[in-house]
């Protein structure tokens, strides 16, 4: 069925095709096929219809348009003129014989070039021509013809600017005469077999001259204009308008602005060189031209091309020598000869007021098109009030126009004084090839400061936000501009007018029907209340009664309308006598009274603006066109280089300017500099034409943009890293630090950045956001790589810093994923430690701590049991393990600035020299519950190789003991019992294989001792998450320590609570799906069986005993002999316990004996190792009964108290009590690990090992992983 035609459209209506991207960007570039309103699209053809005897004028006027335009064209070949013979070849010696091929291509390629040079050189004579031939017809004493009209004069002015810029143009480009002398050269060596190149030759001399001979097109001119008569009055009749347009701002944009700036001393310079020059100056005080001259010391011409009053003035009278006689003209002084204080071109300078104004146009401007809409959504409102809105919009608007062609010549005016003083310091960062482009660097990289830069930036921000404002109005505005130019045009027809004829003008004929010709050509009275007699009326009626009211209609006068209407005002004014005296609008000798004159030339006036703010789009796009910025033409080829770096590029350095810059407002101005990049692009396809220069264009563009996003996302990575650091720094340290703030970060606005999903770049749409993106997940990606690195050059203590750097950069993960959408931490944590399968139980961490154990931590850390810390051993290892060096990196990398760094290093610093608690926590952390449980495995599978490789080394201890070992007697005291034992244990020649047996057994016990650790860390885990979940599934710990539920054999409060919440939802008639209730209520009943099965997990402690009970079943025929009697053994026994006995006595020995203490180098896990086997195979009773250092105690107990009771002399027993004093702390270090072990394994577990290994499925699987 087909939707109605109203429900479609009301159904659109309620789309909306905007967005959150903020407005950061300057105008795109509007493809439009019309032209502008400001031009007459039918060449004034129009103009007859109204009778007004304008024929010659239109003719000439279209005749100096044409020419305007054709000029413009050979003025932007000549800037983009670039030498040919740099890159024609050069013959070796060895091909010499093909010289005449090479002249003949030369000749071809060049006379190509050549034949554009003769177009201009003939273009501009005969513009010279017409342009006299204009002037010398409209001087005429007699007048014969209307005109020149307002209109003309313009058109004159400008192609007098074209002919100006040609001839500058031509002066300083000196690739232009070098590629003419190879030209010539090669015509020359071609030309001998040709015949008639005689008219080629007079040709190639008249080109030659031409280029040679500097302001050959003004001297062309000069002379085409005193040909036949003077022209004195035309000329006079230009200087005036231009002086009067400069004093009154006259010219709305600021191109006509430098136009009228260009031509005026070469037009001064005309007028003096005639016969009458002392005229001038009756009409005009030549004070008001040497105050613009002077107010104007440098005017643009090119981007990269200025010209100067005085240096014009000064060049061209050695070719006017009348002109000479004007001193005061020459001695205005030229732009180096000033100090920069002298004019303020500086923008820094006034970049205050242009704030200000920025900011105070934009509320304004806001508060008109919010009444505007206001007034088109209201019904019937009052006529005056809208008349007031729509009025004020139109203010507003040319206001803006006025605002923007101010700024943008600021901006045309500094370059021009930049370029014409160049930095004289000597620039601090040379490198090899700056020499070739030291010139340009000099006036762009060195020539502005960093304040200046700064305010270039905000005056472009300014433009480009300002026109975007105005040009998203446009639709909304433009019924009320048209309907106000169209009042303002009628209310001065149909009412000023109609009162001037009714009173000043009645009874002047001539005038009457001038201004009657204003109201025929151009009053509408279809929208008029009144009649067109209206001006018949008597005098003695009010003027305000008899004022004429319009209907709103958006119907503006055409071109034609407005050229007519300047030229009848005109008329009115100065009754077409050109030597009339005074200014414009003078009144020295009118008979207009001063009342109606300044209403004539108010109205004069507004009509030139009337064209501009009707071609809204075309004026607003002139006027914030910045691509002049990039432009470098004429110092290329000064440089004789190809394309500067970017560094000289002035659009980059304003680029950089703002990512170095220290104003944190200024970030969201970054993308303006790159408008100036498409409105270059625009020039060079639309004005200039030239491909060559877009193509250079785009490729700075990629690399600029490239380098662009990537410093920006490094300043973001920065700032959000700082932030996450200075977030996660203890608030401790805070507050005890006496300068606390330089861990704060100042704020940065990154939003609006971040939300621009379009960034307009030559055509192209970029997607900003997406790029920062993608270029965070590789940060994030090669900042964990370097954290791994950082890591694998360090031993293990540095766990804990490598957990505090990860845990900084996770947290700056989950500041910054909040701003864009980068990849999930966990997701690029695992993909760097190569764990992302989903079989994969080992890691890249995992591996490197493993790695670290065998290599480095198990052979040279020993452990202090009181502490429960590993330290590294005094004694170096004999093989030091082999580790990269450290990386270095950028201070981002690691916790975003200095400070925060020291800051973060100096907790670090406190975890470097031991591992504890602490580093196992964080080992515990970052391995997580899929890494861990191999850790653990490859830890228990070094224990197994570790005792495998002991036992041909006990082995060789037990064949060196004596076939019978007595107990030590009690007579023989300390010293006697040190002997007897020292006899009995004949290992002399076994020193390194007992030095490896301790070392294993030492690496066996720190290796137990870790487990416990981690048994410790993830009991807490455990129970952390036992406390999270227990609620929710209605359980609590027995009595006993085993878990019961709460509730009896009822539901967990969470499957009750979905039940009864799911039986409310379904049982209501609205529920339309009720399955998928339905499934949630199964899913809760399947996670409480799954989390209170993995509620009951094992001892990570009991099952590494109990893997290792296993792997000494093995040995337990060699270790654990029973006795072939069936008693004790108290003699013969060479089990383990005889062997640890032995070696724990005789490094007690060493301990006390050698340097550095055998305690040093081993520590407490010998006694850990040690116990743990004797424990394991069942031989503690008989460790503690036999033991040497046990008897040896006994033996020193009675001694001691025999010497007591015989009050001897106590200072004999001084030699063995430090042995006396380790034996004690080894028997309480022993009778502690043996109660450990009685604790975690009792001996009638042993048989439990099966039931052990099923904690290893409960506890690394799917609970634990809910734990974490």
């Amino acid at each position: 069925m087909a939707v109605p035609v109203e429900e479609a459209i009301a159904a659109l209506s309620t789309f909306s095709l905007e967005d959150d991207q903020p407005e950061v960007q300057g105008l795109g570039v509007w493809v439009s096929a019309d032209r502008g309103a400001t031009t007459s699209p039918i060449e004034y053809s129009d103009v007859a219809a109204y009778r007004l005897s304008l024929a010659e004028d239109t003719k000439a006027l279209n005749q100096s348009n044409s020419l305007i335009k054709v000029g413009k064209e050979m003025a932007s070949v000549l800037y983009t003129y670039r030498s040919c013979v740099k890159a024609l070849p050069q013959l070796p010696d060895a091909m010499k014989h093909s010289q005449g091929e090479l002249y003949l291509e030369t000749y071809q390629v060049l006379d190509l070039e050549m034949s554009r040079l003769r177009e201009i050189q003939r273009w501009q004579a005969s513009a010279a021509s017409k342009l006299a031939a204009d002037m010398q017809r409209f001087s005429r004493p007699e007048r014969r013809i209307n005109g020149p009209t307002i209109t003309h004069l313009w058109s004159m002015l400008k192609l007098l600017d074209v002919l100006l810029q040609l001839d500058h143009l031509k002066n300083a480009k000196a690739s232009i005469p070098n590629d003419f002398s190879w030209y010539k050269r090669t015509f020359t060596q071609v030309s001998a077999q040709w015949q008639d190149t005689d008219s080629m030759r007079e040709e190639l001399d008249d080109l030659q001259i031409f280029l040679s001979t500097r302001w050959a097109i003004l001297l062309n001119l000069h002379v085409e204009m005193f040909r036949v008569n003077n022209v004195e009055d035309i000329l006079q009749a230009l200087i005036v308008f231009a002086v009067e347009s400069l004093e009154l701002d006259f010219a709305l944009l600021f191109s006509e602005r430098h136009i009228l700036l260009r031509v005026l001393p070469v037009l001064v310079v005309l007028v003096t060189s005639s016969e009458d020059c002392d005229s001038l100056y009756k009409r005009i005080k030549i004070n008001r031209l040497i105050n613009i001259f002077k107010s104007d010391l440098v005017i643009p011409a090119f981007p990269d091309l200025h010209l100067s009053p005085s240096a014009i003035l000064k060049e061209l009278s050695g070719y006017f020598p009348k002109f000479t006689a004007q001193a005061r003209l020459l001695a205005i002084p030229a732009p180096h000869e000033l100090s920069p204080r002298e004019r303020q071109y500086l923008i820094v300078n006034h970049i205050g007021a242009i704030q200000a104004e920025h900011d105070d146009f934009s509320i304004r401007f806001a508060s008109s098109t919010n009444q505007l809409d206001l007034l088109k959504s209201a019904g019937s409102v009052d006529t005056e009030w809208s008349k007031e809105v729509k009025g004020n919009m139109y203010d507003m608007v040319v206001e803006g126009f006025q605002l923007l062609s101010r700024w943008t010549g600021r901006i045309w005016e500094q370059c021009a004084w930049k370029f014409s003083r160049p930095c004289k310091d000597q620039a601090p960062e040379l490198h090899e090839n700056s020499g070739l482009y030291a010139d340009y660097e000099k006036v762009v990289r060195y020539n502005y400061s960093a304040e200046e830069r700064k305010a270039l930036v905000e005056i472009i921000s300014y433009i480009k936000s300002i026109g975007s404002m105005m040009q998203r109005c446009e639709t909304l505005i433009a019924d009320s501009l048209g309907e106000t130019i169209h009042a303002e045009v009628q209310d001065f027809v149909q009412n000023t007018l109609a009162t001037m004829l009714r009173t000043t003008f009645r009874r002047k004929k001539d005038l009457s029907r001038i201004l009657s010709d204003m109201r025929t050509l151009s009053a509408d009275w279809m929208a008029s209340t009144s009649k067109p007699e209206s001006e018949l009326q008597p005098l003695q009626q009010d003027p305000e009664e008899s004022r004429g009211n319009f209907y709103p209609r958006p119907v503006a006068p055409t071109a034609a309308q407005v050229h007519c209407l300047q030229f009848l005002i005109y008329e009115v004014v100065s009754g077409g006598n050109l030597r009339k005296p005074g200014g414009l609008f003078g009144n020295s000798s009118s008979e207009i009274p001063v009342d109606d004159l300044k209403q004539m030339e108010t109205f004069f006036y507004k009509l030139s603006f009337f064209l501009l703010v009707l071609d809204y789009t075309v004026t607003i796009g002139t006027l914030t066109d910045l691509g002049f910025l990039w432009f470098r033409e004429f110092y290329l080829e000064t440089s004789h280089v190809i394309q500067f770096p970017i560094e000289c590029s002035l659009p980059w350095m304003l680029v950089d300017c703002v990512i170095g810059s220290p104003h944190t407002g200024l970030l969201e101005s970054v993308l303006m500099p790159f408008d100036i990049y498409n409105d270059a692009a625009q020039q060079a396809l639309t004005v200039l034409k030239q491909r060559f220069l877009y193509d250079e264009i785009e490729a700075e563009v990629d690399h600029c943009f490239d380098i662009f996003v990537s410093e920006l996302c490094e300043i973001v990575f920065t700032y959000y890293k700082s932030w996450a650091a200075s977030e996660l720094l203890d608030s401790s340290f805070l507050f005890a630090v006496d300068n606390g703030e330089k861990y704060s970060i100042q704020p940065m606005r990154f939003s609006a950045l971040f939300k621009m999903t379009r960034v307009r770049l030559l055509g192209r749409t970029m997607d900003l956001r997406c790029l920062i993106a993608q270029r965070m997940n590789r940060t994030f990606r090669e900042n964990l790589e370097f954290f791994f690195d950082r890591f694998e050059s360090q031993d293990l203590c540095a766990i804990v810093e490598l957990e505090n750097l990860v845990n900084i950069l996770k947290h700056t993960h989950v500041l910054l994923s909040r701003e864009l959408p980068i990849d999930s931490f966990s997701l690029m944590f695992n993909e760097m430690q190569e764990n992302i399968s989903l079989v994969s139980y080992s890691s890249r961490l995992a591996y490197q701590i493993w790695t670290e154990m065998q290599n480095d931590f198990l052979p040279n850390f020993i452990l202090s049991n009181t502490t429960q810390r590993f330290v590294r051993s005094p004694k170096a290892s004999v093989i030091p393990a082999q580790k990269p060096s450290m990386p270095h990196a950028k201070a981002n990398l690691h916790c975003g600035n200095e400070d925060l760094n020291a800051a973060h290093q100096s907790f670090a610093r406190l975890h470097s020299g031991f591992f504890g608690m602490p580093h196992m926590f964080s080992i515990v952390r970052l391995l997580g519950p899929k890494s861990l449980p191999w850790l653990i495995r490859a830890l228990l599978d070094h224990i197994s190789n570790k005792i495998s490789s002991l036992e041909p080394m006990i082995t060789g201890l037990q064949e060196a003991l004596p076939k019978s070992i007595v107990l030590l007697p009690f007579d023989g005291g300390v010293m006697g019992c040190r002997r007897l034992v020292k006899e009995q244990l004949n290992w002399g020649s076994k020193a390194e294989l007992k030095e490896e047996v301790l070392h294993g057994i030492k690496e066996i016990g720190s290796t137990l001792y870790w487990m416990g650790l981690i048994d410790i860390v993830l009991r807490e885990v455990d129970t952390t998450r036992f406390m999270q979940t227990a609620p929710w599934l209605g359980i609590i710990p027995g009595a006993d320590g085993q878990i019961v539920q709460s509730q009896g054999e009822g539901e967990s409060p969470i499957v009750d609570l979905f039940k009864s919440t799911i039986s409310a939802v379904v049982s209501d008639s609205r529920c339309t799906n009720p399955n998928s209730f339905y499934t949630m209520s199964k899913q809760a009943e399947a996670a409480d069986l799954l989390y209170k099965a993995n509620m009951s997990t094992g001892s990570v402690l009991e099952y590494a005993l109990a893997f290792t009970s296993t792997a000494l079943d093995k040995y337990c025929t060699k270790w654990n002999a029973a006795p072939k009697t069936g008693f004790i053994d108290i003699t013969t026994s060479k089990n383990f316990y005889r062997i640890f006995s032995g070696l724990q006595i005789e490094y007690l020995e060493e301990s006390i004996c050698t340097s550095p203490n055998n305690h040093l180098v081993l520590g407490d896990s010998v006694a850990w190792g040690g116990c743990t086997i004797i424990y394991l195979l069942g031989q503690q009773l008989h460790f503690e009964l036999f033991d040497f250092s046990y008897q040896v105690l006994n033996v020193a107990e009675v001694e001691a108290t025999s010497l007591t009771l015989a009050h001897k002399n106590p200072h004999a027993v001084q030699g063995w009590e430090a042995l006396v004093e380790a034996m004690k702390k080894v028997r309480r270090l022993n009778n502690h690990v043996f109660s450990i072990l009685k604790a975690r394994c009792p001996l009638e577990d042993k048989t439990a090992v099966p039931s052990c290994l099923r904690f290893v499925l409960l506890f690394f699987g799917a609970g634990l992983q809910e734990g974490w």
